[in-house]
């Protein structure tokens, strides 16, 4: 009679007639485990192991065995226990799929007893009978159970399920269903085994002779790589061991170094392979093993070539190339000298970063890079201890570790960014890596040996210089990187962005010409930066959207970009380009800001009405424009008369001053004459020209001190149409620096103190 049940597929593990086993599966993990256990009717299944890995229909074999579950039970730590019994074997016929189960139909396997299955059973109990005597790590539960066995067949099952046997010979014993055949496999299989046994004693034998208790340990190592060396296993730890040394000969680095590795590889060696301190041993080990302590790279000794691709690469930037053509001259010409600790600082998107890269493939360096902006933990510097978990070294070393060499372009990002709080100071442990007086000793808490960073060329970035520590910035080269002009954002477009836009995009000059019209209204309405990032965007949405349209469209080969088809593509404008107010109002005054974008103008608004004198600021002003406020009223409050203002207007009036776009921060001390022009405005009730800005601080005694970033406001007024510009006379020097077509545009008048602001602004307009 034909039967069908479930049948249930058992990796790594055999269960024989008249044998049970426990099975422990996860319940979150095997999932097919668990639906096939809940679909077991009466708790009979099939139980079989697969041909191979593979659990489809072909692999699955002609015999298995009928099994039950006798007790099932869910485990606290989130699993399922199974005690199944193993019934009969039987045989396998007419597999079915059933959802996502297999059903088979199967029969029971006779076994019919004769003289000669006797016989075999009387060899097979002697058989046994030796093999536990000898064998030192089997029991005597197992003749227990023999004595209670008249059969070969059950037998031998018994027999292979105690047998210290890999998984794929125990499976042979299910499927061989002769009992006279199982019964050879398992002579043939203790003799083999016996063998071993023999090896292990005569392996221990010759070893113990030559140690003594004393030396129990090694004797225990001994004895491994003497069985490892029978059994042809090199994948042990010993032969790791051996590695790591061969390793270490090979390694350029000074004695000292040397001896300390030794030293971990001697504590790894004698270290048990259990123990928790093996795996962190062997992370230093690798760690030691693999840094450059030695290891140079030759820098290019053609200044043409270096300047070549620099020029390549980069546009203008003359000062920092300059000073990189200079270290390799002298370098040359001494052959010993320390590499610059570089720090490029300006806006964002003017290509600091982009600049570092090439210049390390300029030298022929390799380049490594960090970026430090947020860090507030002083271990992401210099590294952890060793004692502690999961420790790591700091980013420094890792770089260095990962460029490979003694020498590479170190590329230290934001280090105007880093803050201090109670992990520690990171600035203050950047120090060490950054100061030429003392990174040929750099010391990582996790390395724990001196590295030599006097060959590495740092070479830092920030957009702020004085938010750089200013025990850092001490250390540093700082090489201003300015804002870019139209002019020089149509030069790059022209020759970087838009070629390179081109091959990207898989497109040819024969097939989208990108006129210089076109390109500047990309600069002026679609993009407002210092540098050229949200350019090079703009151009990609823009070869991106003709790539689309040539595809879609097979009759259009050729695009010569225009202003109406940049508005199609782009849509709408987004910002306005000269899109200041022209008509005049008092207490309204133009004020120069420097902000993430580079240079821009800040119009400041004044007004008053009745009250009792206070002063209200709005605009999220930071502290040095709040003060700046408060000079300016008080230095009008003690010129009033010169001024020609009425002293009673500030007692029966408040005083509001408000900068425009009060959601964004603003703050720098270079807002003082604009604030008080705008106030004097409006207590005089005159107009101030919206051709006019201004920018510089004021005293208490109406001095005007310098500014920083004049360049990038001047090109921000040039690009509001801006055609007088106030500046204090400290900065005259700096004018130098704006280019000349810009210049000539605008009309620069250097003053010393206010008086000479007053004069020009509000006194002229008289004559």
């Amino acid at each position: 009679m034909e039967n069908k049940l479930l049948v249930l597929i058992v990796n790594d593990m055999v269960i024989f007639p008249n044998n049970e086993i426990r099975i422990e599966f996860d319940n979150n993990y095997d999932r097919q485990m668990v639906e096939i256990v809940e679909h077991i009717e009466d708790n009979l299944c099939l139980i079989v192991n697969p041909i191979g890995n593979s659990k489809d229909i072909t692999s699955l074999p002609k015999y298995g065995v009928l099994g039950r579950i006798k007790m099932r039970m869910n485990v606290p730590n989130g699993k399922t226990r199974l005690v199944m019994e193993g019934l009969d074997r039987v045989e396998l016929f007419s597999y079915q799929e059933d959802g996502n189960f297999y059903k088979a139909s199967y029969r029971e396997v006779e076994f019919l007893e004769t003289d000669e299955t006797n016989n075999y059973y009387t060899i097979l109990i002697k058989s046994v009978e030796d093999y536990i005597n000898k064998v030192p790590y089997m029991g005597n539960a197992i003749i227990t159970q023999i004595e209670h066995v008249d059969n070969l067949n059950d037998l031998c099952d018994l027999v292979a399920s105690f047998l210290p046997i890999n998984y794929e010979d125990k499976k042979k014993y299910i499927t061989t269903i002769d009992p006279i055949e199982r019964t050879k496999y398992l002579i043939s299989d203790m003799k083999k085994d016996l063998k071993l046994v023999e090896l292990e004693q005569k392996i221990e034998s010759e070893v113990e002779d030559e140690l003594n208790e004393t030396q129990k340990e090694y004797f225990l190592r001994e004895k491994i790589k003497a069985m490892q060396k029978e059994l042809g296993d090199g994948n042990s730890k010993d032969s790791e061991v051996e590695k790591l040394k061969n390793k270490l000969s090979k390694l350029k680095c000074a004695p000292k170094i040397k001896e300390k590795i030794k030293s971990e590889i001697d504590k790894y060696e004698s270290l048990n392979i259990n123990s928790p301190e093996l795996g962190m041993v062997r992370e230093y080990l690798d760690w030691m093993l693999n840094l450059p302590w030695k290891h140079y790279t030759k820098d290019t000794n053609d200044l043409e070539k270096v300047k070549s691709v620099l020029d390549s690469s980069h546009y203008a930037l003359g000062e920092v190339k300059e000073r990189i053509l200079e270290y390799l001259a002298v370098k040359q010409n001494t052959n010993n000298l320390r590499s610059p600790i570089l720090c490029l600082v300006g806006p964002p998107g003017v290509g600091k970063t982009s600049l570092a890269i090439s210049i390390a493939k300029s030298l022929g360096r390799k380049s490594a890079k960090i970026s430090v902006g947020g860090i507030n933990d002083e271990a992401e510097i210099v590294g952890h201890r060793r004692t502690y978990i999961g420790a790591n070294p700091g980013r420094i070393i890792q770089g260095i570790r990962k460029a490979g060499t003694t020498n590479p372009v170190f590329i230290i990002d934001e280090i105007d960014k880093m803050t201090k709080d109670i992990k520690g100071d990171p600035a203050s442990a950047l120090l060490e890596v950054l100061d030429p007086e003392q990174n040929a000793k750099f010391s990582d808490h996790y390395i724990e040996e001196e590295f030599d960073l006097s060959s590495v060329m740092f070479i830092c970035t920030a957009n702020y210089v004085e938010q750089i520590p200013y025990e850092l910035r001490d250390r540093l080269e700082i090489i201003n990187i300015s804002s870019y002009t139209e002019y020089e954002k149509l030069d790059i477009a022209k020759n970087y962005l838009v070629p390179i836009g081109l091959e990207e995009h898989g497109l040819t000059a024969l097939q989208v010409q990108i006129p210089d019209s076109s390109l500047m209204t990309l600069i002026r309405y679609y993009t407002k930066e210092a540098g050229v990032r949200e350019l090079q965007r703009i151009i990609a949405t823009l070869l991106r959207k003709i790539v689309k349209k040539i595809l879609l469209d097979k009759n259009v080969t050729f695009f010569e970009i225009d202003d109406s088809q940049i508005e199609e593509l782009l849509g709408k404008k987004k910002y306005n380009f000269m899109s200041l107010d022209k008509k005049q109002e008092v207490g309204v005054v133009n004020g120069l800001a420097y902000t993430a974008f580079g240079g821009d103008t800040l119009p400041i608004e004044v007004n008053l009405f009745k009250g009792k004198g206070e002063l209200i600021l709005t605009g999220s002003l930071g502290e040095v424009m709040q003060e700046s406020c408060h000079i300016a009223l008080d230095y009008i409050k003690a010129n009033a008369k010169e001024f020609k203002i009425d002293s009673d207007i500030f007692k029966e009036n408040d005083i509001h001053i408000h900068v425009p776009e009060g959601a964004i921060n603003k703050d720098g001390p270079s807002a003082g004459i604009t604030i008080t022009t705008a106030l004097i405005s409006l207590f005089t009730n005159k107009p101030v020209a919206k051709s006019i800005a201004m920018t510089g601080e004021i005293t208490l005694r109406g001095r005007v001190l310098p500014i920083g970033g004049l360049k990038e406001k001047v090109i921000g007024a040039h690009r509001s149409d801006i055609k007088k510009i106030f500046i204090p006379e400290g900065n005259k020097q700096d004018l130098d620096d704006i280019p000349k077509e810009i210049r000539d545009d605008i009309k620069f008048i250097t003053v010393k103190s206010y008086q000479d602001v007053y004069k020009k602004i509000f006194q002229s307009s008289k004559k």
